[in-house]
């Protein structure tokens, strides 16, 4: 019998933890049909039902509480493991890696890390610029100490805190019909429009995903890899799209961008740190983090 991911046993603890698959699912970064499709899957290859579902959401079943026991005690061993490379690692220079998702690494980290160098400049830092799922991949397998996310919902087995604030607007070029509106733009008609978005995966598109979660959605005009390419995008008239303030800021204020007003939607968000155990950071990554939330 092949071995499952590691994915899997998240879900399945996380299905435990939250009482809903659509909960679960979102926890561990993954989309609703995909979990519940690797779950039957995985339900097949073992021979057992582990979920019962229900309109009431999830439950586990009496064999699927002792698979999660065991899935709990497989992934506090690989926690351990990987604390214990960490810890091999504590002789080596000071060094410090980083993963951050686009919009914290454009907009935000250039002052953080550029003050946090100031400071202390005998620390050699690495900047990985991912999405979000990427960065909760990247931490989970050990490839980093630290990382920065703008999705709704981090993982349950880390720990995060919130680092800044941030809201999405809907952009579009000055010629386009929507920046005459004389009125909000109605959700619904937001959610029917094929936009300019983020690949699965980014936080600004899981945000935005969030919000309309209710409404029935129009296939994506287009899927870029980076907000700058979406930016671009926009001014070059091909679309609307929703991209944070922060990204598009030097351009509403000139004019080269104009906002659409939607009626009724909130897209707020909190940009994060989020590390592996132990809660209390240590090391460089604990010093920048301190530095970072200190600056709130």
């Amino acid at each position: 019998m092949s071995r499952p991911d590691l994915v899997l046993l998240e879900l399945l603890v996380a299905v435990d933890e939250q009482g809903s698959l659509g909960a679960a699912s979102r926890n561990v970064g993954m989309a609703q049909p995909n979990a519940s499709r690797a779950l039957r899957q995985w339900e097949r290859r073992l021979g057992l039902q582990l979920v019962e579902r229900s309109p009431r959401g999830s439950r586990l079943t009496p064999a699927g509480t002792v698979v999660a026991h065991w899935a709990r005690e497989v992934l506090a061993d690989l926690d351990r493991l990987v604390d214990a490379a960490h810890a091999l690692r504590a002789d080596r220079a000071a060094e410090l890696t980083i993963a951050a998702s686009l919009t914290v690494a454009e907009c935000l980290l250039p002052a953080w890390l550029g003050e946090f160098r100031r400071q202390r400049p005998d620390i050699q830092i690495h900047l990985q610029v991912k999405n979000s799922q990427q960065v909760f991949e990247e931490l989970f397998a050990g490839e980093c100490d630290l990382g920065f996310v703008e999705c709704p919902t981090v993982p349950p087995r880390l720990h995060s805190v919130a680092v800044a604030r941030d809201s999405l607007v809907v952009v579009v070029a000055p010629r386009h019909p929507w920046a005459r509106r004389k009125r909000p733009l109605a959700t619904a008609e937001l959610a029917a429009t094929p936009l300019l978005v983020r690949e699965p995966g980014s936080g600004t598109r899981d945000t935005l995903d969030l919000a309309l979660a209710e409404y029935p959605r129009a296939e994506p005009l287009l899927e870029l890899g980076s907000a700058a390419a979406i930016r671009a995008s926009v001014l070059g008239g091909v679309g609307p799209a929703v991209l944070s303030t922060l990204v598009v800021a030097d351009q509403l204020a000139r004019g080269e961008l104009c906002p659409v007003r939607v009626t009724e939607l909130d897209l707020h968000r909190t940009l994060r740190a989020v590390w592996r155990a132990p809660r209390e950071l240590g090391g460089a990554a604990g010093e920048l983090l301190a530095a970072v939330v200190g600056r709130g």
